[in-house]
Order: structure tokens, then C-alpha cells, then sequence
């Protein structure tokens, strides 16, 4: 997941160390299941074989593959963890980035799309590719995912904490002092990194934002960010910041990734049909983010935006 993961708590809840110390393990064995780049985790043994078999699998990476196909109908593709080809086509997976010819473009495509590629069998708990070429990558989920893995091995003992996994997601367990509002914290402008886009109030809640502002390289004076619309089969270029605010980490890591991909319109949509998810959006070439949705436990300063962090 290539970051730091970390637990901060309230001063005096010197007891919740521990309990901090023992979930934070969570990370790390969510990094050996999940990673792509360690030939022995879990899901690459499922992209070597679930083209030619069908693969049993952990109860709960099946539990994150039907959310993952839940939340990539809802976002008509624009989430997909089937994409990991057209990041490789690009060069991003080796941190290399180039511009494919057209026809690397529509090959890698053809291996890409959830309800497409992927069978689930939900009583055995097994997955089955459609055809060879076929990867998981769940680099647009998995830092979200393993937050909430964390936050719910602290939860029955820890009234209070903030659980980051770097500067794009994170989860908030109460407020620091049991009776303020909840946390405060800083979303980062995209372009100035020193400025502040906005700053919310956050109890209960996860948050997590997507951009492209340190994974990016340019070609003949054009910018490719390293998050790819899987349906187009090119980087998204519409926005330069998308921050969602959910009840659950891994969600809000997913659909920061789609409305990033679908733009300001999708994120309205999705958050007028979906109570309780929250929406910051920033366009290239805007000056000011908007905001879609609610949560009953954040709110969101925009007034604050252009203070120094």
C-alpha cells in the first residue's frame, strides 16, 4: 500500500497504546494478502489461476470482492478493480510512465470490467476470471479497507482515536476529548501543497481523497495522472481533487477513485440517491471546491481553505 499507517489518540488514554500497537498488525497482514507485487500474497495466487480454475477464497477478501462489484455497478465502472492492466499499460505500476499506442490501449481493455471478467460463486466463496489477462489490483480500495480492519479490532475497547493510512485515507472513532465536535482535519490543495482546500470536522466517520498531484508524468506538454477511467482506457482529466466523506473507509477510498474518474456530475448523483456520503470536488483550472451530500457526523470549512497547514 506504500504508507504509513498510523493511530493517534487522546493524551490521557495512555491504556489505548496497546490496543493501537496490536490492531495496527491488521496493515500489515492485509499488505501480504493483498499486494500485487509479492508473488506469494494472496491475490496474485488468484490472477496466476482463476482464469483456468476456480479459487477459493479468504472470507474476507470475498466479503471486499462483493462490495467491490457492488460499488463498480452503482458507479457504472468508473470504480473497477479489475483495471491493473491498463495501469500497466501506462507504466504506472512500475512507476514508469509512458503513452501506449492505441492498440496496447484496447487489449488491455478488453481484460478490464468487473461484471465482465469476474464470476462469483458466493456459497463456495470462490472467483473465476473470464479469460486469461485478467488482474486484481486493489490499489483504488485497499488502504480504505485495511483502516477499517484496524478501526474494528479497536472499536470494543478505544472510545477515541484517528486511524490515517498516509494523507488520503482515514477514519475517525469519536472526538479527542469525548466532547468536542470529532477531529479536525486538513484535505491538501492538489497544486499548492502547502495550502489547505479545505478543512472538515470529522466524528464517526471516514474520509479520503484522490488525486494525481504525486504519481503523473508529461509528454509533448500534456499531464497523465496515474488513476485510469477504466471504460475509456485513459487517465482521468476533469479533476484535480476528489475527497468523499463515508461510514466506512474502503468505501469512501472506492468512490474518492470513481468521482475522480466521473467527474462533478457523478459525485452529485451518487450523493443524492445515497444519504450519509459526502462529496468535495475540485475541477482543474477551478479555484474553489464543491460539495455534494451530507453526513451527520462532519461538516466542511471552505472559508478556512487558503490558511498554511
Amino acid at each position: 500500500m506504500a504508507c504509513r499507517f498510523e493511530v493517534t489518540l487522546p493524551p490521557s488514554d495512555h491504556a489505548a497504546i496497546k490496543t493501537a500497537s496490536q490492531a495496527l498488525t491488521e496493515a500489515d497482514r492485509l499488505e501480504r494478502q493483498l499486494t500485487i507485487f509479492d508473488h506469494n500474497s494472496e491475490v496474485s495466487y488468484i490472477n496466476r489461476n482463476a482464469a483456468s480454475n476456480w479459487v477459493a477464497v479468504d472470507s474476507s477478501l470475498f466479503s471486499l470482492l462483493l462490495l467491490c462489484q457492488q460499488l463498480s455497478s452503482q458507479t457504472q465502472g468508473a470504480f473497477d478493480v479489475t483495471a491493473g492492466p491498463l495501469s500497466e499499460c501506462w507504466g504506472f505500476l512500475k512507476r514508469d510512465g509512458r503513452t501506449p499506442e492505441p492498440q496496447e490501449i484496447e487489449t488491455a481493455r478488453s481484460s478490464v470490467g468487473f461484471d465482465k471478467m469476474l464470476l462469483l460463486d458466493r456459497k463456495a466463496q470462490t472467483v473465476r476470471f473470464q479469460k486469461e489477462g485478467v488482474r486484481l489490483n486493489f490499489g483504488s480500495i485497499g488502504k480504505g479497507h485495511a483502516v477499517d480492519c484496524v478501526a474494528a479490532r479497536m472499536r470494543p475497547s478505544v472510545r477515541s482515536a484517528l486511524i490515517t493510512a498516509g494523507s488520503s485515507s482515514l477514519l475517525a472513532i469519536g472526538s479527542p476529548n469525548g466532547c468536542s465536535p470529532g477531529w479536525i482535519v486538513g484535505v491538501r490543495h492538489p497544486r499548492r501543497l502547502a495550502e489547505r482546500l479545505v478543512i472538515l470536522n470529522i466524528r464517526d466517520c471516514a474520509m479520503a481523497t484522490s488525486g494525481c498531484e504525486e504519481q503523473y508524468f508529461e509528454h509533448n506538454g500534456k499531464r497523465y495522472g496515474h488513476i485510469i477511467d477504466p471504460r475509456s482506457g485513459h487517465p482521468a482529466d476533469q479533476i484535480a481533487s476528489a475527497t468523499v466523506v463515508a461510514g466506512s473507509a474502503a468505501v469512501a477510498d472506492a468512490l474518492a477513485t470513481a468521482f475522480f474518474v466521473g467527474g462533478a456530475a457523478m459525485a452529485e448523483q451518487y450523493c443524492s440517491t445515497h444519504p450519509g456520503i459526502v462529496a468535495i470536488m475540485l475541477a482543474n483550472g477551478s479555484r474553489r471546491p464543491v460539495i455534494f451530500g451530507s453526513h451527520p457526523g462532519c461538516s466542511v470549512d471552505i472559508s478556512q481553505g487558503r490558511h498554511n497547514v
